[in-house]
């Protein structure tokens, strides 16, 4: 909890983190009202999960463009032009009355969702080299700790209260405000010139990461099925019919990946990072077990106990990709984190399309099957070392 402690104590820190809460925040408040706007376009499963893929698609867009920005504006003054133009563009899919409207507008926020969150992860990790410091785990806490502010805020508070886009707007008024006042603290670094006397590695050589990579591209697709669909899951399949208590599933799930986020490097520490990969995915395991088999507090508590259990992975998964014999650290954790984050983009929209020619329930099989899959690989992966 050390890091924790160093972002609340210090502002310095506290500054670029909360650009990674900011994000969730807006995506936590976009989730509780993803069936409201199906609902109002009538969208079926399928066409929901290619409006979903154009938000992919517009964070696609950009990142072959984001590293030469960063070096271009600095690390520090794009976060928070990306911020701000997230926060400003987030409000868009809220006007749309049309189909067509709603994918130009979440291709747009796909664009300053990604970039923002490229440069946010750079800004932190430049903190952390010039102050030698370490609080990235955290950080990414926050991002979960985001989604519980959205949507638990919205179900407890604003839903019901106030109209969608009235809501959307005072969440997004207040991003943009607590972030400009926060970015004084770090809109002037930029990132440090590195010269690297290292050969780029083949395709060929991340060989050894194929496994590992696998297994983030199951977590991570898992992260991105649950933040877009786990409201309309307790909706279609568990027959909630509260608004407030469907977007509980959500809000269990981003509290879990905060705090599992938050004591993960103890856990490693104590453990393994094998170990924490396997036993975390054996816990994703039993939670989708309880999510597609039982009533809405089982349920409840199957999101909550697979936010735990997927909150360990990833960052064990980028600490292999770093200490990998034969594939320099920034190479093994690009290679992790983008067919990581390809998984998060496609699980989405297999998830759409699964529901629409079986029904929801089966895409929640579906991804128990994948996460099967990649615990084996793990078991598998460290029987063979």
């Amino acid at each position: 909890m050390n890091s924790l402690q160093l972002i609340l104590k210090d502002i310095r820190y506290f500054a670029p983190v909360w650009t990674f809460a900011s994000l969730n925040i807006l995506l936590g408040t976009w989730v509780l009202y993803i069936p409201n706007i199906k609902e109002n376009l009538a969208l079926n499963d399928a066409e929901l999960g290619i409006a979903l893929f154009c938000y992919a698609m517009g964070i696609l867009v950009m990142i072959p463009f984001i590293s030469s920005i960063n070096r271009k504006v600095g690390v520090g003054k794009y976060t928070i032009i990306g911020v701000v133009l997230f926060s400003l563009v987030f409000i868009l899919p809220f006007w749309t009355t049309t189909y067509i409207e709603l994918c130009i507008s979440l291709f747009i926020v796909g664009i300053f969702s990604g970039s923002t969150d490229i440069s946010m992860n750079a800004l932190v990790s430049e903190v952390e080299r010039t102050n030698k410091v370490n609080f990235m785990s955290a950080a990414h806490g926050f991002f979960s700790l985001g989604g519980v502010i959205g949507a638990g805020i919205g179900s407890f508070i604003l839903v019901g209260l106030v109209s969608p886009k009235a809501h959307i707007t005072i969440v997004a008024t207040f991003i943009l405000l607590t972030n400009l006042f926060l970015s004084r603290n770090y809109i002037k670094i930029k990132e440090s010139e590195h010269e690297s006397s290292e050969t780029k590695t083949s395709i060929l050589g991340y060989s050894p990461l194929i496994i590992v990579a696998f297994i983030a591209f199951a977590i991570m697709g898992s992260e991105g099925a649950i933040e877009n669909w786990s409201k309309l899951y307790l909706i279609d399949v568990v027959n909630v019919t509260s608004e407030k208590v469907a977007g509980y599933g959500f809000v269990f799930f981003s509290t879990t990946m905060a705090l599992g986020r938050f004591f993960g490097d103890g856990i490693s520490l104590k453990f393994g990072s094998e170990n924490t990969i396997i036993g975390g995915s054996i816990l994703a395991i039993v939670s989708y077990l309880g999510i597609v088999s039982g009533g809405l507090y089982t349920v409840l508590g199957g999101f909550g106990l697979l936010g735990l259990g997927l909150s360990v992975i990833i960052p064990e998964l980028f600490r292999i990709a770093g200490q990998t014999e034969g594939v320099s650290p920034s190479g093994g954790i690009a290679f992790v984190s983008g067919v990581g984050f390809l998984g998060f983009l496609i699980g989405p929209v297999a998830m759409g399309f699964i529901s629409n020619q079986m029904g929801l329930k089966m895409s929640f099989i579906a991804l128990l099957g994948v996460i099967i899959i990649a615990t084996f690989l793990a078991i598998l992966r460290k029987v063979m070392k």
